[in-house]
């Protein structure tokens, strides 16, 4: 915790609110209105599902199902396109990065500017102008039925094993957080994700994909600026950094052993990140909602300060949660068992806490 040693890291002196103790390691868990809030998140987004299922009842066409009737403004199809893969992977795992490492993680959003442009400029035309449903479709074209076919099964595999992963992510969360067990996280998100996208198609999908990534946005700010507050600036955070050994942006190693260095995150990072964004079923299916090409690039575009927002709210999250623990890792005494976890835990910690 920063405060440990308060005189040695130059924090103020800590004061608590609550009941937080990090002698006995018990949190503070959920208050009713906390579940008010969680519950409502919940309820708003089935209700988007219901609302878009009762609206076009009388609608039962494929096009409208599958892709809105290709006529949805690049708004929200830009916002869904950045909730498709910035999931709870991203929000436990980046500030974890940072937290565990180093901040050689923040190059990788040089490599997103060149994903992007690939894949409005070069991958989405494409599938667009052929007027398909989805990327598979393009394979069948191109080559053979076979083809079309190896690709979608390697993909429902592909996402079957991502989608276990990202359903695990928020219920180790909520775990942390609520109390909750984590098969029954895991159900409860399940299921209220599967309600939505069954019953009002790629429209509820796409206005509920909104709604959480504003509820994101909003709650990875609210815990950066308790951060700030608590660490007390930036500036106490990058003084941390240095006493740990975390400052680091100038790993220029071309080494496959390095775990981060300038080109495995720029160049690596581009070809990690336009399987996704070019030609992924997930961000194509979404891009061909909008009603012209020029749209859909729009769209595609809008993604690119909206990641690199995410990824620096999560990355310097991470430089705070590296601060307030710098002498305190709450693993060691066990306090948690993961690091994915100190995310949850500090989130918990933050609003109980400030310095005199």
């Amino acid at each position: 915790m920063a405060s440990a040693d308060s005189s040695n890291t130059g924090l103020r002196e800590p004061v608590f609110l609550g009941d937080y103790s990090f002698n006995t390691g018990k949190l503070k868990q959920f208050s009713w209105l906390d579940y008010v809030i969680f519950a409502g998140i919940l309820l708003v987004s089935a209700g988007i599902g219901l609302y878009h299922a009762i609206k076009d009842r009388k609608n039962k066409s494929l096009d409208n199902f599958l892709l809105a009737g290709r006529n949805m403004n690049p708004f929200p199809v830009a916002l869904s396109l950045l909730a498709s893969f910035m999931s709870a992977i991203t929000l436990l795992g980046t500030p974890a990065e940072m937290y565990n490492y180093s901040t050689m993680y923040l190059w990788i959003g040089v490599g997103y500017f060149f994903v992007i442009a690939g894949a409005a400029h070069i991958y989405i035309p494409i599938f667009y102008n052929l007027g398909v449903t989805s990327a598979y479709e393009y394979l069948e074209k191109r080559f053979s039925r076979g083809v079309r076919t190896a690709a979608s099964m390697t993909f429902v595999l592909q996402m079957t094993l991502y989608m276990a992963i990202v359903l695990y992510a928020p219920s180790l969360a909520l775990n942390a957080v609520t109390g909750f067990t984590l098969w029954g996280s895991v159900i409860s998100v399940g299921i209220v994700c599967t309600l939505y996208t069954a019953f009002g198609g790629m429209k509820a999908v796409l206005w509920t994909d909104s709604f959480q990534v504003i509820m994101m946005v909003a709650s990875l700010l609210a815990i950066l600026i308790k951060g700030d507050l608590v660490v007390g600036g930036i500036g106490q955070a990058w003084d941390s950094l240095e006493r740990t050994k975390r400052l680091d942006f100038t790993d220029f190693r071309v080494d496959p052993s390095v775990r981060h260095s300038v080109w495995a995150l720029t160049v690596g990072g581009y070809f990690t990140w336009v399987s996704i964004f070019g030609v992924n079923q997930a961000q194509v299916q979404r891009a061909v909602t909008c009603p012209t090409l020029k749209k859909a690039q729009y769209a595609i575009w809008l993604n690119f300060p909206g990641l690199c927002i995410i990824l620096y709210l999560c990355c310097f999250i991470g430089i705070y949660m590296a601060a307030f623990y710098e002498n305190c890792d709450p693993v060691k005494p066990g306090l948690v068992t993961d690091t994915n976890q100190v995310s949850p835990m500090y989130t918990r910690v933050c609003p109980y806490y400030y310095f005199q």
